[in-house]
């Protein structure tokens, strides 16, 4: 049934990263009843320890039907009571399926705005790593004239863990590229529907992947299965020339048992955008920080210039369809995690 109440919709985005008035005139401008409040200062205070404003937060909160954000405030069910919808801006939502909102009748909803660049992070990802970049660009700062053998993608085996929208946009360059795919999916009824991946294996097929994958890219969601999926064991199984590349979730690898394979050389490589300390930065004193056959980037993969524009225009159209009782897109299965 359509809604004809006032809805309290509350937003969060990362520091420096709020909704412009244009963005949340947008908003606004889709109902009346709409009443947009900006609380990002809040819930990243509290995020990062503060909580000198939580009973302001509180008083914000209590109203809310909507929350449209990056990062849930702690303990959002219990605040905010009349809660109806979440919708995340990220891709991940693992940040929001706590106990209380997995048991809750509330409706959570995720971006799908990320597939493209983050297929593009891991394609650079790789490319550098396979050409050297790094050590030329040591080299050039040395003014040293060293030539390095590079490798190329032409060819080479690229095994994707999770196939979802962003492992299809990774599958498709890949294919550009002229490398054989094989890929992990949860689910067997859909394995035999995409065209630019050559082998498709269930979760079961892990080692086959780890031990045939010469770029092994991770781009499953965070859950209880995945957590630590990549251990001591599984790196054992890559090629000693294999890469790692992680733009999905830090915890999904063992970020020691990485190090060690890096170190001892068991593997040639890594590029990791994420890591076990998201959303908090990678610890200055972290061994990953001085190895030298390693890429870091600040969990900036899914970004663009126009990014915001994108969670804006997709939480709008989910948002005409709240406001008339309709089903909402890209929801998530909160028992499944994604």
């Amino acid at each position: 049934m359509p809604r004809r109440e006032p809805v309290n919709i509350m937003t969060a985005s990362f520091p420096g990263r709020k909704l412009t008035e244009k963005q949340q005139a947008q908003i606004k401008a889709i109902s009346p009843r709409i009443k947009l409040c900006d609380i990002s200062d809040l819930v990243n205070a509290e995020l990062s320890g503060d909580f000198s404003s939580r009973k302001k937060l509180d008083v914000l909160l209590a109203p809310a039907r909507v929350y449209f954000g990056i990062m849930p405030p702690k303990d959002i069910m219990a605040r905010a009571p009349n809660l109806e919808w979440i919708h995340s801006i990220l891709a991940g939502t693992d940040s929001y399926l706590n106990p209380g909102v997995i048991a809750s009748p509330v409706i959570l909803t995720k971006g799908r705005t990320h597939a493209v660049q983050v297929a593009e992070t891991a394609f650079n990802m790789m490319l550098m790593l396979a050409r050297h970049s790094l050590e030329y660009f040591r080299n050039q700062q040395q003014k040293k004239w060293v030539r390095i053998e590079p490798d190329i993608l032409y060819s080479r085996t690229i095994g994707v863990l999770g196939l979802g929208n962003i492992g299809l946009n990774i599958a498709r360059l890949a294919k550009a590229f002229g490398m054989k795919v094989i890929a992990i999916k949860a689910h067997p009824e859909a394995r035999n529907r995409y065209s630019n991946v050559d082998v498709i294996l269930p979760p079961e097929g892990l080692p086959q992947v780890m031990s045939q994958s010469d770029f092994l890219v991770i781009v499953l969601p965070l859950t209880p299965e995945t957590r630590n999926l990549i251990g001591e064991r599984e790196l054992n199984m890559m090629k000693p020339t294999a890469y790692l590349i992680n733009v999905g979730r830090g915890a999904i690898v063992d970020e020691d048992a990485l190090v060690r394979a890096l170190k001892e050389k068991r593997i040639a490589g890594a590029g990791l955008d994420v890591f076990i300390t998201d959303p908090a930065p990678l610890p200055q004193n972290h061994e990953l920080w001085t190895l030298p056959n390693v890429i870091i980037t600040p969990h900036i993969g899914g970004f663009r210039p126009d990014s915001a524009d994108q969670s804006v225009r997709q939480f709008c159209q989910n948002l005409r369809r709240f406001l008339s009782g309709k089903e909402l897109l890209n929801v998530v299965d909160k028992k499944q995690g994604y």
